[in-house]
C-alpha cells in the first residue's frame, strides 16, 4: 500500500510539466537513461507513436503505462521541437542471492521457493518482494522450533545498475518443550493424557525423534488425538476451550496449556436402521459393532458405518452413503443412533487401466485382477486384487483408484497405479584354492526379464572367459562361474 501510495504521489508530481506544452505532432521519440532494457521494449509499452498528437492525457498515460512495467524508478517527458525525449531511471536487476550461515534448509530448495514468487537472479529487484521473502525465512525457520533465528539481509549494489542480494542468517538454538499441562482433566490423569500427546518434554529418544521441539502441526495433531481418546471412552461433549503456548524470554524454552472440558459419559441406546434396505436388516445389524448398554466410541462408530458402505459395495453400490444421526439424551446420559442407508445407484465397471508399469507388462498386472470390466463393481473384488498384485512382489506401492465415468451416473472406470521396484541382483565372487587355485564367480539372478513371472529364457549371457565356463540355467536366474589354475 505504501508502495502504490509512493507510485501515485511521484506519478501526479512527474505528470505535472507534461501538462506544460500544447499540443503537437510528434516527429521522433528518443529514448535516454536506459542501460540494461532495449529501446524496443521501451516503445512496447510507450502508448505514443511518430505521428500522433501529443497532448497532456497522452502524457499522463505514457507516465503511468511505463511506471506499471516495473521496470523504471523514474520516468520523465521532455520536448526539444517536435522531439519527445523519454528520460528514464532503472531500477536495478538482481545479480546474485546467497546464503551465509543456512543449515536448517538447503540452499537450492530455498531459492527455488524464491523463484516461485518471482523472487530470482536476472529478475528487477523489488524491495517490498525482498521484505515478504525474509519474512517467510523467519516463518519457516519458526515451523522448526528455531525461535532465535536472526535474519539481516544486506543488498550491496554493483556496476551496470545491478545488486547483490545477502542472506545472513543465525538460526541460533532450537527451543524445546519444558512444561505441557492440562487443565480441566478429572476422568483420567495428566500423565495418561500426557502419554497419549505425540510431543513432550526432553527425554532419553527425544534426541532422536525430535518430538520435544514445538510445532503447530504436531500440536494440532496431538489435540484431535486427546479428542478420540474421550470421545472414544463415551465423553461424547469433549471439548477443548483453548490452548496456549508462550516462549521463555531468552527464546529457549516453551510452555504450553491446553484447557479443556470433559462433559459426562454416555452410553449407547437404541440403534436402529432407516432408509432404503437392500441388504437384509439382521445382516446389517450384525456389521454393527455400537452395541445398547456399551460406553459410546466413535471409532466403533466409524467402523460400523465404513462396514456398511462396504457391504453395499459388494453388490454394486460403489457411491453408497451411511450417516449415523444421534439422538442425544442428556438427563439419562444416553445417545442413539439411527443408520440413514442411501445406496444410490447400481455401477458398472467400464475399463480397467494399468498405469506406472515400464517394465512389467499389463498382464500381469490384469491376471491377479478379481474385479472385471463390464461386471458389476465389487469392493470386496477389488481389495483382493490389489493384495495379490503387491504379493507378486514387482511393486513397491499398488494403489486402486475408482474415478467416475463423466457423463454417467452408473458407470466408473478402475485405474492400478503401481511403482516398480528393482527385481534384479548382480553377485561377484572372488576365491582361491589348493585345488583350482583362482577362482572366479559371477552370478546375475533376474526375476522379471522379460516382464512377466515366467521368463522364456535366461536373462543374461555368460560371460567370455580364456577355458569353458560351467554354467548353470533356471527360469529365474542365470549362474555363471569358472575356475583357472595358476600358471
Amino acid at each position: 500500500m505504501k508502495n502504490a501510495l509512493r507510485a501515485a504521489l511521484f506519478l501526479l508530481v512527474l505528470a505535472g510539466p507534461a501538462w506544460a506544452f500544447g499540443p503537437f505532432v510528434v516527429r521522433d521519440i528518443r529514448v535516454e537513461g536506459i542501460q540494461r532494457i532495449e529501446a524496443g521494449t521501451v516503445f512496447s509499452y510507450l502508448p505514443v507513436k511518430v505521428g500522433d498528437t501529443m497532448t497532456d492525457e497522452k502524457a499522463a498515460g505514457a507516465i503511468r503505462s511505463l511506471f506499471a512495467t516495473g521496470f523504471f524508478r523514474d520516468v520523465r517527458l521532455e520536448v526539444q521541437g517536435n522531439v519527445l525525449i523519454v528520460i528514464l531511471e532503472e531500477r536495478p536487476a538482481i545479480a546474485s542471492i546467497d546464503f551465509v550461515g543456512m543449515k536448517e534448509f538447503e540452499k537450492d530448495k530455498v531459492k527455488q521457493g524464491l523463484r516461485d514468487v518471482g523472487f530470482q537472479e536476472g529478475r528487477i529487484f523489488d524491495r517490498a518482494l525482498l521484505d515478504q521473502a525474509e519474512q517467510e525465512l523467519k516463518r519457516q525457520y519458526l515451523t522448526r522450533g528455531l525461535y532465535g533465528v536472526e535474519v539481516t539481509t544486506t543488498v550491496t549494489p554493483l556496476e551496470r545498475n545491478r545488486v547483490a542480494i545477502n542472506f545472513n542468517v543465525n538460526e541460533g538454538e532450537v527451543a524445546k518443550i519444558r512444561r505441557i499441562n492440562i487443565v480441566g482433566n478429572r476422568a483420567f490423569s495428566e500423565e495418561e493424557l500426557l502419554g497419549v500427546l505425540q510431543l513432550r518434554t526432553p527425554g532419553w529418544f527425544t534426541w532422536f525423534s525430535k518430538n520435544d521441539q514445538y510445532s503447530r502441526q504436531k500440536l494440532q495433531a496431538d489435540l484431535e488425538s486427546m479428542r478420540s481418546y474421550y470421545l472414544n471412552a463415551g465423553y461424547l461433549e469433549f471439548n477443548i476451550d483453548s490452548t496456549q503456548v508462550s516462549i521463555s524470554p531468552d527464546r529457549h524454552d516453551i510452555y504450553i496449556t491446553v484447557n479443556i472440558t470433559e462433559g459426562e459419559k454416555f452410553e449407547v441406546g437404541d440403534v436402529k436402521l432407516g432408509g432404503d434396505l437392500l441388504v437384509p436388516e439382521a445382516e446389517l445389524l450384525s456389521l454393527i459393532t455400537v452395541k445398547p448398554g456399551e460406553t459410546f466410541s466413535r471409532e466403533k462408530l466409524t467402523e460400523s458405518t465404513k462396514a456398511i458402505t462396504d457391504r453395499l459395495g459388494r453388490d454394486g453400490y460403489a457411491f453408497a452413503n451411511v450417516n449415523a444421526n444421534p439422538d442425544i439424551d442428556k438427563e439419562k446420559r444416553k445417545v442413539s443412533f439411527t443408520f440413514l442407508i442411501d445406496p444410490g445407484r447400481r455401477v458398472y465397471v467400464r475399463r480397467i487401466s494399468v498405469v506406472g508399469n515400464t517394465r512389467t507388462r499389463d498382464e500381469v498386472v490384469r491376471r491377479e485382477m478379481r474385479q472385471l470390466e463390464g461386471s458389476f463393481f465389487d469392493s470386496q473384488k477389488l481389495q483382493l486384487s490389489k493384495q495379490r498384485i503387491d504379493k507378486t512382489g514387482y511393486f513397491s506401492e499398488v494403489e486402486v483408484e475408482t474415478p467416475a465415468v463423466p457423463g454417467t451416473t452408473d458407470q466408473v472406470d478402475v485405474t492400478v497405479r503401481v511403482k516398480e521396484k528393482p527385481t534384479g541382483a548382480v553377485l561377484l565372487g572372488v576365491g582361491f584354492s589348493n585345488v583350482d587355485k583362482f577362482i572366479v564367480q559371477a552370478s546375475v539372478q533376474q526375476s522379471n526379464f522379460f516382464g512377466t513371472k515366467s521368463p522364456p529364457g535366461p536373462s543374461t549371457r555368460s560371460p567370455r572367459f580364456p577355458l569353458p565356463i560351467p554354467t548353470t540355467r533356471s527360469t529365474e536366474s542365470a549362474v555363471a562361474s569358472t575356475s583357472t589354475g595358476a600358471t
